[in-house]
């Protein structure tokens, strides 16, 4: 008894530490030790290879149809000494161990230790600052549900242990939002929009620094609190767009006209009512003047055009005259129920 027991442990031992590939070898060597007794009992009707597997798998998982069987004495005595024990021990720990690589796997994705360089024109939001960030990703994925190209949302943030929206979101954690490797993570390299807003100004300058070098082609976003540090950025890399707090602006804004504060959400908001898009002018597109699309806009989509900005400029001119020119390639700010593709634009054009 005790040899016995001492077997057992180390036989339990050995398959608690066993390997992907000694598993494989196991299962190897079962089956062609089965097959071997099942060709030496003489039964040739269960060797055939399309049988014998399905037999063997069948047998193993003790769900046996019963539609395949040994006809020999010697054939039923090594399938119940041997094929049915062992192959029941090594079916159940395979399919622990699926089970398990699947778990693992999963806890991955929702710890955010997963890598999503293979992601591309994505968008990745890099900071965390707990309900603001929560409300930025229901806006993002508001908006994205609403455009054709659907894009993919990835996180990256120190602050939170899981993935805030696991059914929704990528989630990347980081130790640190200047490590370039771990920004990598998040498929940066391949992203078509980079939002960065951490909790501190000069780490939120410093990570879009290092995300410009990385990836200089894509739209990228960046929110202080200081605006002399988004003049800063905006020196050294002039195609980020920074977007300063503007707190303060809002409450005397309302102060002196009541009621703003109320409209500038309204304008954001994807939940409903009009809001706020823009709308890139085709390549190929004749150039117009504002008061040529004011009717057309108004009449098929019952939107309203409040900012325009030519493709060279880096300033919107907001109100524009009747006059002012829209080129191929300018973006038109507007107020609409819902968003104007550009696919739309046939019928935008004047005749």
């Amino acid at each position: 008894m005790p040899i016995i027991q001492k077997l057992r442990k180390l036989f339990a031992g050995y398959l608690t530490e066993l390997s992907g590939y000694n598993l494989m070898a196991m299962l190897l060597v079962y089956a062609v030790l089965s097959w071997v007794g099942l060709m030496l009992a003489g039964e040739t009707a269960l060797i055939k290879p399309k049988t014998f597997f399905y037999w063997l798998v069948v047998t193993a998982s003790t769900v046996g149809y019963g539609d395949f069987s040994p006809t020999t004495a010697a054939g039923r005595a090594w399938a119940a000494v041997f094929v049915v024990p062992a192959g029941l021990g090594l079916f159940a720990i395979t399919i622990g161990r699926i089970g398990a690589f699947a778990v693992h796997h999963w806890q991955k994705g929702v710890k955010g230790l997963k890598d999503f360089q293979a992601l591309t024109g994505h968008i990745v939001v890099i900071g965390w600052n707990d309900t603001r960030t929560l409300h930025l990703l229901e806006l993002l994925l508001k908006e994205e549900s609403l455009s054709p190209s659907g894009r993919t949302i990835v996180l990256a943030g120190s602050g939170p242990e899981e993935n805030p929206m696991p059914e929704k979101i990528r989630f990347v954690r980081l130790k640190q939002y200047t490590d370039e490797e771990e920004l990598n993570r998040t498929g940066l390299a391949h992203a078509s929009c980079i939002i960065v807003d951490t909790p501190e100004d000069d780490v939120t300058l410093t990570c879009s620094l290092l995300c410009y070098q990385l990836n200089s082609t894509a739209h990228m976003i960046a929110y202080f609190n200081n605006e002399r540090l988004s003049q800063l950025l905006t020196h050294h890399c002039p195609t980020v767009e920074c977007t300063p707090s503007v707190a303060v602006e809002m409450l005397a804004k309302s102060a002196a006209d009541p009621g703003s504060s109320a409209l500038h959400h309204d304008l954001l908001s994807v939940a409903g009512g009009m809001t706020q898009f823009s709308l890139q002018v085709p390549d190929n597109a004749k150039e117009y003047a504002v008061g040529d699309l004011l009717r057309p806009f108004k009449a098929h989509f019952d939107a309203l055009i409040i900012g325009v900005q030519p493709q060279a400029a880096k300033a919107i001119e907001i109100n524009p005259p009747v006059d002012f020119p829209v080129e191929a390639g300018a973006r038109i700010y507007y107020i609409a129920t819902r968003r104007i593709h550009g696919s739309d634009w046939a019928t935008l054009a004047p005749e």
